[in-house]
């Protein structure tokens, strides 16, 4: 800050004073934007870039010291940057590579979610999105619907969501409603806490927004829009030929314990801030029930490669930022997602009986939403030197699971177990996406149904009830042991040396085959992608949960 502006900042008073200095206290600095009009006057613009929230919106600090700045945490998020992710981009130049005759509608389709305020723009100007445009540079300097699109899921794109259908089939697939702009022009933003006028006004003179109170800002329905998918597969001449359940987190979670108990996605992935705590930093005032806007999920991984290839995808974030929600996504991770146990260990006839149970704690399938997902046990037995004996599920430097079919081949996957007696037997818990000739695949617009799915289910969820589209798929629907209460899975080998059993739960965001069938593409996308993560497949997947017992003698 220089000198006459400090002399400037002390010298003023009132709001217009709180204002410049929270402006210049927001990291990093807004990029000048020129805004985009969506439709004719007397409206407003349908959207605005996260800059212009991010200044009266950082700089929130509870009672404790710990930050909880909207702003800040936002920008480290997998939402915030949903439009830059390496993988999103690379995946989606592979199924325009894939259905060459659709490549705009795809394009279009993935943008939904993913660059939800370029996509709204574009249908509203009669147009469909066009992902790689808003990305053919991503260090150059951002202006109008470019600077949008790299918003990702951005402050007024959630905000302006209306309770419209929401909880329907109409509202998924990102089909949510932006709500119109009132008689005045005025486009509202929606939040949960009650509004007061003059800060309406102070808001409105910003940004050209009005707040008002909405209820259903806080309801799981509101995620359901872009948490629920059903992608359309498409044949050789881009006809539609069938259709998959592609994430179905919301509908697991109503099948669950938790939509009975009122816990709602917020809860757990936007938890609220203790006690009372300014959700503006102009003007603001100590209110209940802010929101931490973290919004953890369980992708670590991305969001350290991104950290680590930053420059090149153009993130905005401060690099303490996207670290500070890695950690709190690994936090989570280790804390709020699964357990494992092992019951006292059994020797019969000279083999070792070590029986295996492993809970998920969420609040619906864990793991959920995209198929590249899996959780699996690594099993390990030790000698008194502390020497392997027998193990099962090592992950290598590369990513693989040793043992695991899928890896091993693309035309294979691994089944579920319910009993394991050898090194190359892996229980892995996935879903398998098949085409209609029930090859496996990891291309979504070729798949029709799930081979498998084994993924663990949340507490309360009945299998036998369970709707075709949340079903348990494969040999886990005719196991007794795989149930809401958990997976029970046997292992037996030779008890001879073995003094010690340890068992981990991980868990790995991009399973490595939905990683190498990338790399067959020499499009620029896939390729940068795969050399990201051959760069970081050490660090691909994370313990969830571990424990270990000792054999008694």
């Amino acid at each position: 800050m220089t000198a006459v502006m400090r002399t400037l900042l002390v010298a003023s008073s009132g709001w217009l004073s709180a204002i410049l200095l929270a402006t210049v206290n927001a990291a990093p600095p807004a990029v000048p934007v020129q805004r985009t009009q969506a439709t004719s006057p007397p409206e407003g613009p349908m959207f605005a870039p996260s800059s212009e929230c991010v200044a009266c919106h950082n700089n929130l600090v509870t009672s404790s010291g710990e930050d909880v700045s909207i702003g800040a945490s936002w920008r480290g998020t997998m939402m915030a940057n949903a439009g830059r992710d390496p993988y999103v981009l690379a995946s989606i130049r592979r199924e325009t590579m894939d259905h060459s005759s659709r490549a705009r509608d795809v394009e279009d389709e993935c943008a939904t979610c993913h660059l939800p305020a370029a996509q709204k723009l574009a249908h509203a100007n009669g147009d469909k999105a066009a992902v790689f445009a808003h990305f053919a540079n991503a260090n150059r300097p951002l202006a109008g619907i470019d600077a949008l699109a790299q918003d990702g899921v951005s402050c007024t794109v959630c905000h302006q969501i209306a309770p419209d259908r929401l909880g329907t089939r109409d509202s998924f697939n990102g089909n949510f409603v932006v709500a119109a702009a009132g008689s005045d022009g005025m486009r509202r933003a929606f939040g949960p806490l009650a509004v007061d006028p003059g800060r309406r006004r102070i808001m409105h003179s910003v940004t050209g927004f009005v707040q008002a109170e909405a209820s259903h800002v806080r309801e799981s329905a509101l995620c359901a829009t872009c948490h629920t998918l059903i992608t359309e597969a498409l044949g050789p001449d881009g006809q539609v030929i069938g259709s998959l359940p592609e994430q179905m987190n919301y509908q697991e979670w109503q099948h669950s314990s938790f939509s009975q108990e009122g816990r709602s996605c917020q809860s757990c992935h936007m938890p609220r801030a203790p006690g009372p705590v300014r959700v503006a930093s102009v003007l603001g005032e100590d209110r209940p029930g802010l929101s931490r806007h973290t919004f953890v999920g369980g992708n670590a991984f991305m969001l350290r490669l991104m950290n680590r290839y930053r420059a090149e995808l153009g993130v905005e974030a401060t690099s303490a930022e996207l670290e500070s929600i890695a950690r709190a996504t690994i936090r989570q991770l280790e804390q709020d997602t699964a357990s494992v146990e092992i019951d006292p260990l059994a020797v019969a006839d000279g083999m070792l009986a070590v029986d295996v149970r492993v809970r998920n704690l969420t609040g619906h399938k864990f793991p959920t939403g995209y198929p590249s997902r899996r959780a699996w046990l690594h099993v390990v037995a030790r000698d008194k030197d502390g020497r392997v004996t027998f193990e099962s599920g090592r992950v290598t430097e590369t990513g693989l699971i040793e043992g695991n079919d899928s890896d091993a081949s693309a035309e294979a996957f691994e089944p579920h177990h319910t009993e394991i007696t050898r090194p190359d037997q892996v229980q892995i818990y996935e879903s398998i996406m098949g085409t209609p000739a029930g090859t496996p695949t990891t291309g979504l617009l070729q798949a029709t149904r799930y081979l498998k799915d084994n993924r663990l289910l949340p507490r309360g969820f009945d299998k036998r009830t369970a709707a075709p589209e949340i079903a348990v798929v494969g040999a886990a629907a005719e196991d007794d042991d795989f149930t809401a209460d958990g997976d029970r899975v046997r292992y037996r080998f030779p008890a001879g040396a073995v003094e010690r059993v340890e068992v981990e739960l991980r868990f790995q965001p991009i399973a490595h085959r939905w990683a190498r069938n990338l790399a067959r593409y020499g499009a620029r996308e896939p390729r940068a992608f795969v050399s990201y993560y051959d760069a970081m497949a050490v660090s691909s997947s994370q313990v969830v949960a571990r424990t270990a017992r000792t054999v008694a003698r």
